[in-house]
């Protein structure tokens, strides 16, 4: 629907509230013409307006639960939530809502409580098993969360969600090869998933099925959207397998897509002293600081490539830098000090050898 079918919509809408002041039919319809429109507050303001009029219209407290949630407000929404499952304690809908809301606020114990009662209403439905997977996948309980994606997948074996699920549970229990069959249902199913396919890369490049793997990332570089993760995967799957100038040339494209990142600069960096390329890893480090000017880290590994080049005294301003930005780090102390006593007493050595002389 158009802007402007919009406005007239909502123009004679408000001519029939004023006809039928209690019909709360025509609330419902102006605040759905408010929501076409992306004006939020006006949404709230009908459905309060409309609760004043019969404050048990489930749907209205739904639909401002719903809003409320979706704008990260969990607990207003639970409010809304909580007086529909007043009035209507039958109704699942309401009972899944109030576990999604506690599931954001991460109250495992109450998500998981009105998920049951979900299923005691309605128990056919995989987006819940889903729900309670992710929960148990949240708090990494990851053999449950397994138990019910794979319930949900049983009532719908083509449930996307639940396929890319089962492939990121399997991902983290190190199960590459039960992950990419999860992954490749996934990417079947929705070739345009620019998302699913670098899943399907990266973990064809654990597998070290390197063709299968670069061939997927090529894919996923097609495909519409922003291509700086994919860029970064593709450069750390090329340094796994030992290509490294075409790793360095997949870390620079991700540079240049996101210029505020200083990520793919510093894994640059460090894939260069790694190489034992220690001027261009200095390069990148030096560019990744132009960026996150107060990252103490930088400092410290701008030191290391110049005491490993023994320049000490550019090492020791580099690890004064860090520990001045950040005092509490005992590390970066330890290691300022280590270096800067080596450097006093070969220091004081060349002065007895002088001496001596």
């Amino acid at each position: 629907m158009e802007k402007q079918e919009i406005e007239q919509k909502i123009q004679q809408t408000v001519l029939m509230m004023a006809k039928e002041p209690k019909n709360t039919e025509h609330y419902h319809d102006l605040a759905k013409y408010y929501a076409m429109e992306g004006v939020f507050d006006k949404v709230a303001s009908v459905y309060e307006s409309l609760l004043e009029i019969d404050p048990k219209d489930v749907q209205a407290l739904l639909n401002l639960g719903n809003m409320y949630f979706y704008s990260n407000d969990f607990k207003k929404a639970l409010k809304y939530y909580n007086q529909a499952m007043i009035i209507q304690p039958g109704n699942y809908q309401v009972y899944y809502n109030l576990g999604n809301a506690y599931a954001e606020l991460k109250n495992f114990a109450k998500a998981l409580h009105f998920y049951n009662r979900t299923l005691d209403f309605y128990n056919q439905s995989p987006d819940i098993y889903n729900a309670i997977g992710m929960l148990y996948h949240d708090f990494e309980d990851y053999v449950e969360a397994k138990a019910y994606y794979e319930k949900a997948l049983s009532l719908d074996p083509e449930n996307l969600s639940a396929l890319i699920d089962l492939g990121h549970i399997n991902f983290k229990l190190y199960d590459y090869n039960q992950a990419l069959k999860y992954y490749l249902k996934v990417y079947n199913l929705s070739k345009d998933n620019k998302t699913v396919a670098l899943c399907v890369a990266n973990t064809y490049a654990l597998t070290k099925e390197k063709e299968n793997s670069y061939k997927t990332f090529e894919e996923a570089l097609k495909l519409p959207g922003d291509n700086y993760k994919a860029y970064m995967c593709y450069a750390i799957a090329c340094s796994d397998f030992g290509d490294y100038d075409k790793a360095l040339n997949f870390y620079n494209r991700a540079a240049k897509e996101n210029t505020e990142d200083a990520t793919a600069l510093i894994l640059a960096g460090n894939l260069c002293s790694t190489l034992k390329k220690y001027n261009e890893a200095e390069d990148y480090y030096k560019k990744a600081l132009h960026i996150n000017k107060m990252d103490a880290n930088l400092f410290v590994l701008i030191g290391n490539v110049y005491y490993i080049r023994g320049d000490i005294e550019r090492a020791i301003y580099s690890y004064r830098a860090a520990v001045h930005m950040r005092p509490e780090n005992d590390e970066y102390k330890l290691v300022f000090i280590q270096i800067l006593n080596d450097y006093m007493e070969e220091a004081r050595k060349d002065e007895i050898v002088s001496d001596v002389a």
